[in-house]
């Protein structure tokens, strides 16, 4: 199986393969190459309608650029724990990033997260992250904002008394639950507009299905959200083993 980056005709290939409707292991199976591999190539380009080969061979360039220069001195002699490829890391964090961002959330929210799921302790305090993402203060503060009024972060103290921001494992239970009490709200909203709009008009019996509609999703949230919260706490069989 071919390693290394994917050459300019590779990315044509998985663009064509785009075009004609293949799933990501069919192009990947046509290159030889891992799944996963094709799936973080169109992610972090754009998905897979809005894939370019040539803009993505660009990008790969630019990226590649950047974090030459980006990276202090000894940082390729550095060692993750776990025995982590820093490379492998770096581009799992695009891949997630640019999948948050096509579910909606704003490009920084979208980095924030992404680095705070793929840290160990599932936490970091403001400093870290201006550190680790090279943004200022306010584009963290900003982003935290965000994320905490959807449920996807919370804040907490640790012994220094310096404010942490946390990603624990009730984090996307708790996100789910806000979603389908936002949900719940937008139902009640519609089925306030069937006395003024006039009952059985069309305008009204949309909004009375529509409010149906909504009241079924946010109830089947909660309930599925409710029934699979376990697997939230669910521990590896094998505990890893420390090799960085």
């Amino acid at each position: 199986m071919p390693g290394g980056r994917l050459t300019q005709q590779e990315r044509q290939q998985i663009a064509l393969g785009l075009a004609d409707g293949h799933a990501y292991a069919e192009i990947a199976r046509r290159l030889d190459r891992p799944t996963s591999t094709i799936t973080r190539e169109v992610m972090r380009n754009g998905g897979p309608t809005a894939y370019r080969a040539e803009i993505a061979h660009r990008a790969t360039g630019h990226r590649a650029h950047r974090r030459r220069q980006a990276a202090p001195r000894g940082a390729q002699a550095a060692e993750l724990p776990y025995g982590r490829d820093p490379e492998a890391v770096r581009e799992y964090e695009e891949v997630f990033t640019t999948v948050m961002m096509a579910s909606g959330a704003p490009k920084m929210m979208s980095r924030v997260l992404a680095c705070l799921f793929v840290t160990d302790e599932g936490s970091l305090t403001a400093a870290e992250l201006v550190e680790r993402l090279h943004v200022s203060p306010a584009s963290v503060s900003k982003a935290i904002t965000f994320l905490e009024s959807q449920g996807l972060v919370r804040r907490e103290r640790d012994e220094r008394r310096r404010e942490r921001y946390v990603v624990d494992n009730d984090v996307m239970y708790q996100s789910m639950i806000a979603s389908a009490v936002a949900t719940a709200q937008l139902a009640d909203t519609a089925r306030q507009g069937v006395g003024p709009l006039g009952a059985g008009t069309p305008a009204a019996v949309r909004l009375e299905n529509v409010a149906r509609f909504l009241d079924y999703v946010s109830e089947s949230t909660v309930r599925a959200a409710d029934q699979a919260r376990d697997v939230l706490h669910t521990q590896s069989a094998t505990p890893p083993e420390e090799t960085g």
